[in-house]
């Protein structure tokens, strides 16, 4: 029941793929017209054999010897064409499938909720944009190509040695259920590795990726015989699937072909008989051989497009497991211009997962439109986790968050989040230009409009001295620039959205003293006319919030003004002296 099963699943995965070409389903009947033009050129070599044998050598007609290498240069041309037509109109049908597929898995990507990437890495979703989907391809071109046109080929030499001789035919045609079993278990072994390797290729691309991020911390640290060992042992499980594969395919070839000669052998040998040449002529026999030989070619290339059909298969699973991942949960109705920035927590508890514990415990607190509350405690106290449920990068366990009185919940996913201006600690830039970087996501902003935000956030000095201004490209990730650089065109960026709610978490973490003290004088004038959230280790950078919330171990364990905590002399006063004299 289990096999059965599985036949079914790559029916209905082969079935859906399939689904992706129905739009260009005029082009695939032409392509299927040249198809079966071009397996009727088989056929036709075998034909020619016979009057070439009857009417040539042995009747020795004068015309027919003059047809004969005409018709063989015209049969060509025509195979030529037909060959052209089905290569180029598959080729053609086939990327327009993976184009949309790879579009549609970007798109997914785009709408997945933060908890599928916390799950998942970076090595197995690239490998499923390029080298699963490179294996779709393969599926979508030379499967099918192999798979119609050397099944009609088949067929339409079989009819023709019917023709000649119905008995031998038979013949051979015992040998299509031994072919055709093994065939069907080494599917079912392909698809198997099919998955392996790209469970492998994914572990590969992963590694590949973290020694390409981390190569300066590799280095220093002096990593490369870790990193090295460390290739090595998913590089040799790879090769070892690979090489699963190519024994498999190196098996089933031979014995494919040693069926099929075992049937030609027995053909061969009976039409030799002396009551069998009494009943065909010299052409009709050679002619008959002819297509056997002709057979063995189509038959081998369906055994050996096996492997290519069940790799696209599996491939297609990966890739529509993708497709089929939930989106982000949106079932807000309301909508929201701007918000005044008025943000309530009202008995908050979270957790990451159902049996993980719990990372916030019935949080409360509330933030007028305006005011600054800043989050302060040890790494691991829940702050991050916090901010993080405001914009709906995940969901509360229990208890609701307001903005403006209204939940969050009900609120349209991106009204929400177009409320909102965000710097995180581990900044994040795109390989592109500093005027794009700082105005990603505005594309109606004017250059001035981004000027002015660079100079807010005190980023516009640097700039000047770029190669190219604003239109310099920043590298992957902004290499190009230090921390500070790449922190102040965060800055920036969060400064020209204008957002009613602005988080900072850590937001000047990476930039020295005098930076530091140029970026404060810059937020808070902004921070005068919006709500904003501050996560920071540096206490001295929240001395003006309005509401300070000491956390410890997701609960609230302090709250009030710097100079009134400090009074206290609790939580928040040893945090304070311990940072005081660390600095």
């Amino acid at each position: 029941m289990k096999k059965q099963s599985q036949e079914v699943s790559a029916f209905q995965l082969y079935k859906r793929l399939l689904c992706y070409a129905k739009p260009y389903w005029r082009f695939f009947i032409v392509v299927v017209l040249a198809m079966v033009v071009y397996a009727a050129t088989e056929a036709g070599i075998a034909m020619i054999m016979k009057p070439l044998m009857d009417e040539g050598f042995v009747a020795r007609d004068a015309e027919v010897i003059r047809l004969i290498p005409v018709a063989i240069v015209g049969l060509f041309i025509i195979r030529g064409l037909a060959d052209f037509f089905t290569t180029y109109g598959l080729g053609w049908i086939a990327r327009n499938v993976i184009k949309t597929l790879r579009e549609e898995s970007f798109e997914k990507l785009l709408v997945l909720p933060a908890r599928f990437y916390d799950h998942g890495n970076s090595g197995q979703l690239m490998s499923k944009l390029l080298y699963d989907v490179e294996q779709v391809s393969s599926a979508a071109t030379d499967a099918v190509l192999t798979i119609i046109r050397d099944s009609l080929t088949i067929i339409v030499l079989l009819v023709w040695m019917i023709y000649l001789s119905g008995f031998l035919a038979l013949l051979i045609m015992f040998t299509v259920p031994f072919i055709a079993l093994l065939v069907y278990y080494v599917s079912i072994r392909f698809r198997h590795i099919s998955k392996q390797i790209q469970n492998s290729m994914g572990s590969v691309s992963h590694v590949s990726g973290e020694i390409i991020e981390g190569h300066r911390e590799i280095k220093t640290f002096g990593g490369q015989e870790y990193e090295a060992r460390r290739f090595e042992k998913v590089n040799e499980r790879n090769r070892q699937q690979q090489m699963k594969k190519i024994a498999t395919d190196a098996i089933s070839q031979p014995l494919t072909a040693l069926i099929a000669a075992i049937g030609i052998a027995i053909v061969v040998y009976i039409a030799t008989l002396p009551r069998m040449l009494e009943q065909i002529t010299v052409g009709d026999f050679i002619s008959f051989i002819t297509a056997m030989m002709m057979l063995l070619t189509p038959m081998k290339r369906l055994t050996k497009v096996n492997a290519k059909l069940q790799a696209g298969i599996a491939a297609a699973e990966s890739i529509f497991g993708l497709l089929d991942e939930s989106p982000e949960a949106d079932n807000g109705q309301i909508a929201l211009d701007r918000a005044r920035g008025e943000v309530s927590y009202e008995q908050v508890s979270f957790r990451y997962d159902s049996d993980s514990p719990a990372v916030l415990n019935q949080v409360s607190f509330q933030v007028k439109p305006g005011q600054t509350i800043a989050f302060v405690g040890h790494s691991g106290s829940g702050k991050t986790s916090l901010v993080s449920l405001l914009p709906r990068f995940y969901n509360a366990t229990s208890g609701r968050i307001l903005v403006d009185d209204i939940d969050i919940q009900t609120l349209r996913l991106r009204d929400l989040r177009r409320q909102i201006s965000f710097v995180n600690q581990q900044v994040i830039l795109f390989n592109d230009t500093v005027a794009n970087n700082i105005s990603y996501g505005q594309p109606n902003v004017t250059e001035a409009d981004i000027i002015d935000a660079a100079k807010a956030a005190h980023a516009w000095d640097f700039i000047q001295r770029l190669p190219d201004g604003l239109h310099t490209d920043v590298g992957e990730n902004g290499v190009l620039l230090s921390g500070g650089q790449r922190q102040r065109l965060a800055i920036a960026r969060a400064l020209l959205r204008d957002a009613p709610i602005l988080i900072l978490d850590e937001a000047t973490a990476s930039l020295d003293t005098e930076a530091e003290r140029h970026i404060q004088a810059a937020l808070e004038g902004l921070m005068q006319t919006r709500t904003t959230l501050v996560i920071a280790h540096r206490l001295s950078t929240i001395e003006k919030a309005d509401l300070i919330l000491v956390m410890h171990n997701g609960d609230i364990v302090e709250s009030g003004t710097h100079q009134a905590l400090l009074e206290r002399g609790q939580h928040y006063a040893e945090l304070y002296r311990l940072q005081f004299q660390q600095g």
